[in-house]
């Protein structure tokens, strides 16, 4: 298995790693037993960076992936997300980064987990009512305690990643990265680079999207997708467009939609590594393919052509999202 470094800082992880948040319901049910055995193929496989939240499920994704990891540990890399609140019908409630939040938040990680420390922790969103300095500073205290290894970052902009780099070293910025969702190319990705912070890029096959498995079906009850402007009727079509076109020379090099399309997130840095969401084991393998395929510069002016900087109809969360996310504030 490739390696890659989590920016200076940080620690070597494997070239891919597995988001594990589709495994917990958020695109709809998946299947409990499956999903520890993609999580088991995927260690035996040398992917060693798994990436949850603590809301994932609210606490279901932490404790499938304690049961995964029981006489694993050592294989595995964890990375959590903290922070999203949520009612038990699931609904969101907002983000909660205080000093005394993040600690306690951190407690019911260990345990769901079951273990005893995290190797990367991050806040999920920036907390508007918390300065980023002090939930930094709440997370350096776990990080003397011997509870948290390393301290990443999520969907923040560039002043806040300054910020958050002064009070202590960032190891990773996780955030959206895809053929259609670029945005962190104008300012985020040069702050991070400047920095000497990694990037975790999710979101690489845009929720499905850009896969070539999607079949413009409709959602079902508890998927995200529902929601997503660009899987809305009249944006959905002409996204599937920019697909058949990068189907097109998928096919010419003898590889899957999905293969090129996270060759291609791969291919834009090697302080970059992609997150896979594969919540099955055919879909980690397809998505591990990604790993031999590789990019000539006529490829990447090739897909450039296709599916340019700007091209995806609708924006990557609704409305009230994005003008909560900090990474989208100019």
């Amino acid at each position: 298995m490739q390696q890659r470094r989590l920016g200076q800082t940080g620690p070597s992880v494997s070239a891919l790693g597995l988001g594990c948040m589709g495994m917990s319901g958020m695109y709809g049910p998946a299947d409990r037993q499956e999903s520890i055995s993609t999580i088991h193929a995927a260690l035996e496989a040398g992917v060693t960076l798994l990436d949850t939240g603590d809301f994932y499920g609210m606490g279901h994704n932490e404790m499938l992936i304690g049961e995964a990891l029981q006489g694993r540990r050592d294989q595995a890399l964890v990375s959590v997300k903290f922070g999203a609140m949520r009612e038990p019908s699931g609904a969101w409630l907002g983000y909660d980064a205080r000093p005394q939040a993040v600690k306690s938040f951190l407690a019911y990680t260990l345990q769901r987990l079951r273990v005893d420390y995290i190797d990367i922790y991050r806040p999920a969103r920036l907390d508007p009512n918390v300065p980023i300095e002090d939930t930094i500073g709440a997370m350096v205290d776990m990080v003397k305690a011997g509870y948290v290894r390393h301290i990443g970052l999520s969907e923040v902009g560039a002043d806040t990643i300054r910020r958050a780099a002064a009070v202590h070293p960032i190891c990773d910025l996780q955030i959206e990265y895809s053929l259609i969702s670029r945005g962190i190319e104008d300012s985020i990705l040069p702050a991070c680079r400047e920095l000497g912070i990694g990037i975790t890029a999710y979101g690489v096959l845009s929720r499905g999207l850009i896969s070539g498995h999607w079949q413009d079906k409709a959602t079902g009850p508890g998927d995200f997708r529902s929601h997503s402007p660009r899987f809305q009727e009249g944006n959905v079509e002409k996204n599937l467009q920019l697909v058949e076109e990068l189907r097109r020379l998928a096919e010419a090099k003898g590889v899957s939609v999905a293969q090129i399309a996270i060759a291609w997130v791969a291919a834009q840095g090697e302080d970059i590594v992609p997150l896979i969401g594969a919540r099955r084991r055919d879909r980690l393998s397809e998505a591990l393919g990604a790993l031999d395929v590789t990019l000539t510069d006529e490829d990447l002016a090739a897909i450039e052509r296709v599916v340019p900087k700007g091209a995806a109809a609708g924006e990557r969360y609704p409305a009230a999202q994005m003008a909560m996310l900090d990474s989208e504030r100019v």
